[in-house]
């Protein structure tokens, strides 16, 4: 055999144990270098706006949960705040007063259907007293008016009496005494005459004295209706009056709110970390004016990060929750951290892009897609908390 074949051999059984060998070393295992760091970043907002009076940290200072961050100018607050506690204690006052004016409403309307009851029944007893009335002084006109054609009747006939007698007095066939009786027959009877004249003026009148307190006995029938018409919407009134009051309890509750929304308007004044972490992107200064949700800074914990692998598809066929993780940070030299997989994402990283890919157009071309895989890191492997989220990593999962 020349030695030429026997070197080919060599590099043939060389490679054959090489290939066995990376073979061997990297089955049971999955790696990308798709990798990052992440970790909860929370944006710090303004709740209200304002002029910023101080800054209580800086950039990438650790701060605990409560720590003040930010004090705005209060006084804008405080006003709001009193001027709503004074609108709460008007409204509890009315409220007050319209709870108390209904029984007040309900005793006096149920107490002016009683009075407008007995009002009506005396008016009416009253037109029927005075239409009484007219009837009698019709009665009496009619017996004046008989006796005034009767006296005229007498003073009529007297009067004659004493023109002939007068013809006979001249020609002496009467007495004078007989003529005087004539005479003063005649003058009793026009007296008479007279006073049934004035007796029937006097039923005249006393029929239309009688018509007027006819006609306002029944202007006071008509009045008392009209007053028991309107008692009769005691309910009603009743009703209008708890309306009044539940509108003012209402009233009362909404100037409550207002004080409630004017106490954290004052409250959100000063603006404090909601948790623990490193302060990050300060973007706000002592003087400036802000406005409700502004951006001022972030938080990040730095305490709770994780590793976001992407890895093809084709490379999770094995890969489960639980498994084994080896994690090599560019940013310190290639320093190993331990980790697990702790869950795979619902859906590609190409489906979560603004604009996700639509392979119905009939241009598809198949490419792999890549699948977020979210890594845990093993307790005590960041105790000095080196790891920052953005910072590029190889990952490693162990499979088998």
């Amino acid at each position: 055999m020349s030695t030429r074949v026997k070197i080919i051999i060599a590099v043939v059984v060389v490679a054959i144990l090489a290939t066995g060998g990376w073979l061997y070393a990297t089955a049971g295992r999955e790696t990308t270098d798709d990798a990052q760091v992440d970790a909860h970043v929370t944006p710090i907002a303004a709740r209200v706006g304002g002029t910023v009076n101080s800054v209580a940290v800086t950039d990438n200072q650790q701060v605990a949960a409560g720590t003040v961050l930010v004090e705005l100018d209060k006084r804008d607050y405080e006003i709001a705040l009193d001027r709503a506690r004074a609108e709460l204690a008007d409204a509890e006052a009315a409220a007050t007063a319209a709870r108390a004016s209904v029984p007040i409403t309900s005793a006096t309307a149920t107490g002016g259907v009683s009075n407008a009851q007995g009002g009506v029944q005396q008016a009416e007893a009253g037109v029927e007293e005075a239409s009484q009335g007219v009837e009698a002084a019709k009665a009496r006109l009619v017996t004046a008016q008989a006796r005034l054609r009767e006296t005229e009747a007498n003073a009529t006939k007297n009067t004659r009496d004493v023109e002939r007698l007068r013809t006979l007095l001249e020609k002496d066939e009467v007495s004078q005494q007989q003529f005087d009786a004539t005479v003063a027959a005649a003058d009793a009877a026009r007296a008479a005459a007279d006073s049934a004249r004035s007796q029937v003026a006097e039923a005249e009148l006393g029929i239309r004295a009688a018509e007027s307190r006819l006609a306002q006995a029944r202007a006071g029938a008509g009045q008392a209706s009209a007053q028991l018409r309107s008692a009769q919407t005691a309910p009603e009134q009743v009703t209008a009056t708890r309306a009044r009051a539940d509108a003012a309890a209402a009233r009362v509750k909404q100037m409550q709110a207002m004080v409630n929304q004017a106490e954290l308007n004052l409250e959100y004044a000063t603006v404090k970390a909601p948790i623990a972490g490193t302060v990050s992107r300060k973007s706000v200064e002592a003087g400036q004016v802000v406005q409700a949700g502004q951006p001022l800074m972030t938080i990040i914990p730095l305490e709770d990060v994780w590793v976001t692998a992407n890895f093809k598809e084709t490379q999770l066929e094995s890969m489960r929750p639980g498994q084994r993780v080896r994690i090599e940070v560019d940013a310190y030299g290639g320093r190993e951290f331990n980790g697990h997989v702790e869950s795979v994402a619902a859906a590609t990283g190409a489906r979560f892009s603004l604009i996700p890919p639509d392979n119905a157009t009939g241009n598809f071309v198949k490419v792999v897609q890549r699948v977020p895989v979210r890594i845990a890191l093993d307790q005590k492997q960041d105790p000095e908390q080196l790891l920052r989220p953005g910072l590029s990593v190889d990952v490693t999962v162990f499979t088998k």
